[in-house]
Parts: structure tokens; sequence; C-alpha cells
């Protein structure tokens, strides 16, 4: 549980200043043709958080109550009030019950949190811990400023940079010191200087920033692996060298792993363009392979061949051998 202080603290900067945190979700998307709750086995949808009654995401209505567990970047609030804890624009991970659309656990774990090191007005990005955040709304990057302490939630594009679908300046400077955190895929092992690679895409085709650590850091496994998705804690401002310096390394699993056969609402942006022919594709949405059918049903009008690079998409379908079947995909 969040310690109180801290909440009214957060909450009290943002009454201050109205502008502090903002959803950069798009709107005005259109109703979906999917429906929550799956017919057997687990119901998980990922996507942000787009309206309440009691909480949307995918376009469909997800119902809460006092058995809904309510968890923030790791943090049990499930007696908090939804539109308090779940942010529109946050990206979330839903798991509802089989045949209906009770939500069981709501989970948002932000993509990164740190000080804004450097800014280009010219494309609205800047730079967090050596990671690029994209602000796809020119009226909020200009509520920014460089050395903003920020907490960002997105969606990964197929060059490793984040687009911003919500952000909250934690404090403006000047600034008391406070730990930042990165969430990322190891890739670059075995290494001998007790260091990794951390990107924001499985496959570490990503740019990637060099992670230092020591080995009596704790928390962190034995056995760190390539692939791996970790939280990384860190006291550094911004790269050295492109490396920072970890205080702590935490395993997590990543929100686009699935259960076997669970049905899965996914949205997210492509990140690697479709191979195949005719409607039978494989593609992947923040490194998730999905694979359509010919039976696949796209929304509005839309065909296989409008799955491009960056293209921002729905996909429902059901988790096979660690591939998502896509039944439905709305392109948005």
């Amino acid at each position: 549980m969040i310690p109180a202080r801290r909440s009214i603290r957060i909450l009290a900067g943002a009454l201050l200043l109205a502008s502090v945190a903002f959803s950069l979700s798009a709107c005005g998307l259109g109703g979906s043709e999917f429906a929550g709750g799956g017919t057997g086995g687990t119901g998980i949808s990922t996507g942000a958080v787009s309206g309440y009654g009691s909480v949307v995401v995918n376009d469909v209505h997800y119902n809460t109550n006092a058995k809904t567990k309510k968890i923030s970047n790791g943090n049990d609030n499930s007696a908090a009030i939804d539109q308090e804890l779940f942010r529109v624009g946050m990206v979330v991970t839903i798991r509802y019950s089989p045949g209906d659309n009770n939500a069981r656990e709501i989970e948002y774990r932000d993509n990164l949190k740190g000080p804004i090191s450097s800014m280009s007005s010219w494309d609205n990005t800047f730079e967090v811990l050596g990671l690029t955040v994209v602000v796809d709304n020119g009226e909020a990057f200009a509520k920014l400023s460089p050395n903003d302490f920020v907490e960002v939630s997105g969606f990964v594009d197929s060059a490793g940079r984040i687009l911003a679908t919500y952000i909250e300046r934690k404090m403006q400077t000047p600034r008391p010191p406070e730990e930042s955190e990165v969430k990322g895929f190891v890739s670059g092992l075995p290494t001998t200087d007790n260091t990794f690679l951390l990107g924001l895409l499985p496959d570490g085709s990503a740019p990637v920033v060099t992670v230092f650590h020591a080995t009596a850091i704790s928390g962190l496994p034995e056995g760190l692996e390539n692939g791996a998705y970790v939280q990384v804690t860190t006291n550094d401002t911004m790269p050295s060298g492109g490396r920072i310096t970890g205080t702590r390394v935490e395993i997590l699993p990543p929100r686009t792993g699935f259960p076997e056969k669970s049905i899965v609402d996914l949205e997210g942006l492509v990140t690697a363009p479709p191979s195949g022919s005719g409607n039978v594709l494989s593609f992947a949405v923040e490194g998730k392979v999905v694979r359509t059918e010919e039976a696949t049903v796209f929304a509005g009008g839309k065909t296989a061949a409008d799955i491009q690079r960056d293209a921002r998409l729905l996909v429902r379908g059901t988790e096979a051998g660690g591939v998502l079947s896509a039944v439905n995909i709305i392109i948005r």
C-alpha cells in the first residue's frame, strides 16, 4: 500500500498544478466489435484507459467492486477509487472473469520514471535515462521542461521509443533527489564487467542502455538471462557514457506475456511488419508475435494490407504456444 503521506503529496500537486498530469490517449476512436469476457480460461485485456464506469479499456467496460484487486506500480491499492488510481491514458492490464466483464485484477505499471535530460521541439521528443519518449501532442509537450521529474506510460514503437499516452510531472525543478525507474528487456549477456543491456523490445534490436550492477544488489536474481523483463532502479539522472548504475534490479512479468489458452485483448503498436501472404500473416505488437488467419475479422473495412509498421491497433485472440492467434483486429 502506498503510504498516505505520499499519496496526499502527489494528489495535492495534481490539484495545485492542473496541467501536471495529462492524458495523451487517442479519443473518438469509435465503438469496438469486441466484447469482454471469455467462455473459458482467463480473460486479459491490455491497453490504455479511455474512460470510467467502472474502467473502460479497449472499448469495453470492466466492472469493479470490493473484490477487485487494484495494483499500481507494485503497490496494492484495492481500496482506491478507480478514477483516482487509473487515469485516462495509463496502459493497464485487466484480468477478468470467464463469461463476464467483472475485473478480478487491474494492474498499472509505468514504462519509466525519472528526470527529463533533454528535449527536442522539432519532433516533440524527450529523453529519460537515455530512452526516448514521443509526445504526439504539441500542447502537452509545451507543458514540460528539462529536469522535470516525470512518470510515463505508453506504447513502444518499432524504433524502441515510447509513444506516451500518459505523462505525470511529479516535481518541477528544483527538486530533492528521488529514485528513477526504467523497465525493459535484458540483452547482451554474458558479460564480464557486471553489466547488461536494457531495451524496450524483447529482441534487443531497439536502442539500449548499459546497466552496471554490483553482485550484492538486493533483489538481483541469480541466473539473469537474455530476454528477461526487469525493472532497474537508479539514482542516476542520465546515462554517463551510455551507462546507468542500478541500485536494484527486479524481474517482472512483461505485459505481453499471457497464460496459455487465455483470451486476450491487446492494444499496441506494430513493431515488426507482417510476413506471409494474403490474410495469413505474422507480425509483432511490442515484440509479441501475432498471427492472423483467413477467418480473422478486420473492423471498419480494413484488411491485412493495412497492418503497417507502427500502426496502432487492437488485437483480440487466443494465446497458443507463445503466439497470439487473432480473431478480430481493429486498426486505429
